[in-house]
């Protein structure tokens, strides 16, 4: 009898514990899940970020022919359309680093995106009324804004997230930058069919998505900043680069170059195609750049997924793509006539820049605290617009000499930086995670 009462008097406890455990499992498991969704709201609000920064610039390359039609210019003044933004947002990044350090990133963020926008229907109104002085003027504007944006966001990531998910969040970044680049001589191509100044106004509106996300979506950590005299400011970030520029000079140097490649192997293509034999434009044309560049995107994101702060994987990574990169473009030098040769050699190339680029992010994001985060990022983001900004037209002057050799350099240029990451780029076994 005691036994049963003892048996009666159990039974609920367990019940009662099991009633108790089960409610507490399933908060558990709905917390996670939202916590989930939510990091990947976070992660989609900043990947949108350098999304806009590529095509606010991007898909204006398709309608430049359009330009000089209809406005009366020469090719020189439609190609500044493109150089005179990339190299005002070059020369500003490093000022918009300093002030997001001085004060905070979303204080930086925010506010270019909006000039971004706004200065883009300036361009649109130029453009419409045949203003080629309004439009370059209003470009230059774009630049400026355009400083704000994506360098910004990457040293947000660091401030944001720890234990891996900076390098998660990173990869999707440089992802969003490839998706860009793929979509927008597309996109740029299709809102021509409309009107040819047509990309002009349909920025703003990604300009605008982009600022609502970034206002909705995204907080940032909380920690006053102490204001620093610029003086001091810039005496701690040669400090910075006394201590660490070993390997942070030979990783922006690296980063640089593998952009300053791949955009310019990209525009070699593009003028391949639209060229006898093989008379291929307009979005055709786009839909075979875009080859490369999925391969890309798609390394990106899942490379940067896989590091974490893991930094003998980002070591591998890293030498991989940049063996992957000079391999393929020493064979282009005998096969770059070849069309079916090139693009499958040029996309091995575009994966091993996948592989790079969200080690060095993540790197490069980690090596500072988060005082000196904005400078850094926005160094070596500077660095990276100029060797987007020199590839083209560099490329162009080597292809009216001799393909042969541009394709020699560019595989001496890719063996040079290899020869880098081998030697000077050496992460720690836990890489990426500076306390601040």
């Amino acid at each position: 009898m005691g036994f049963v009462k003892s048996r009666k008097l159990w039974l609920p406890d367990r019940l009662a514990n099991d009633d108790a455990t089960a409610p507490q499992s399933s908060n558990s498991k709905s917390k996670s899940s939202n916590k989930s969704s939510s990091k990947w709201k976070e992660y989609i609000a900043l990947a949108s970020v350098p999304m806009v920064l590529v095509l606010g610039n991007s898909m204006l390359v398709p309608i430049l022919p359009d330009m000089v039609t209809n406005m009366g210019i020469s090719k020189f003044q439609s190609s500044l359309i493109v150089t005179l933004f990339s190299v005002t947002a070059a020369f500003f990044i490093p000022v918009a680093g300093y002030l997001s350090d001085r004060f905070s990133r979303k204080a930086v963020i925010l506010p270019s995106l909006a000039l971004y926008g706004t200065a883009g229907v300036l361009a649109g109104l130029g453009a419409l009324w045949g203003s080629y002085g309004l439009v370059i003027s209003a470009r230059a504007l774009q630049g400026l804004g355009a400083a704000g944006t994506a360098p910004i966001a990457m040293a947000l990531v660091g401030d944001k997230y720890k234990d891996g998910q900076e390098s998660e969040a990173l990869g999707l970044i440089e992802a969003s930058n490839g998706t860009g680049k793929v979509i927008s001589p597309i996109l740029g191509s299709l809102l021509a069919l409309i009107i040819w100044y047509a990309p002009f106004f349909a920025f703003p509106l990604f300009c605008a998505l982009s600022l609502v996300a970034m206002i909705w979506l995204i907080k940032e950590p909380d920690g006053k900043k102490e204001p620093q005299p610029v003086g001091s400011y810039i005496r701690q970030i040669g400090t910075v680069f006394r201590k660490q520029g070993h390997w942070l000079i030979p990783a922006f140097l690296v980063g640089s170059l593998a952009l300053f490649i791949l955009f310019g192997v990209l525009f070699f293509l593009s003028d391949l195609l639209e060229k006898p034999p093989h008379n291929i434009d307009g979005v055709a044309k786009g839909g075979m750049l875009a080859i490369p560049l999925l391969g890309l995107v798609i390394t990106s994101y899942v490379s940067g997924k896989l590091i974490k702060n893991d930094g003998r994987r980002m070591r591998k990574f890293m030498i991989a793509g940049m063996l992957g990169m000079t391999i393929s473009l020493a064979a282009a030098i005998f096969l770059y006539s070849k069309l079916y040769w090139l693009i499958p050699l040029l996309t091995v190339s575009s994966i091993g820049t996948g592989l790079l680029l969200p080690c060095l992010n993540t790197l490069i994001t980690g090596s500072v605290e988060r005082s000196h985060r904005g400078m850094i990022t926005s160094l070596y983001s500077s660095l990276r617009f100029f060797g987007v900004a020199v590839g083209p037209p560099l490329f162009g002057w080597l292809t009216d000499r001799s393909q042969t050799l541009l394709f020699s350099i560019v595989a001496a240029l890719a063996l040079g930086a290899f020869i880098m990451v081998c030697l000077s780029i050496k992460p720690p076994a836990k890489a990426g995670d500076a306390s601040g």
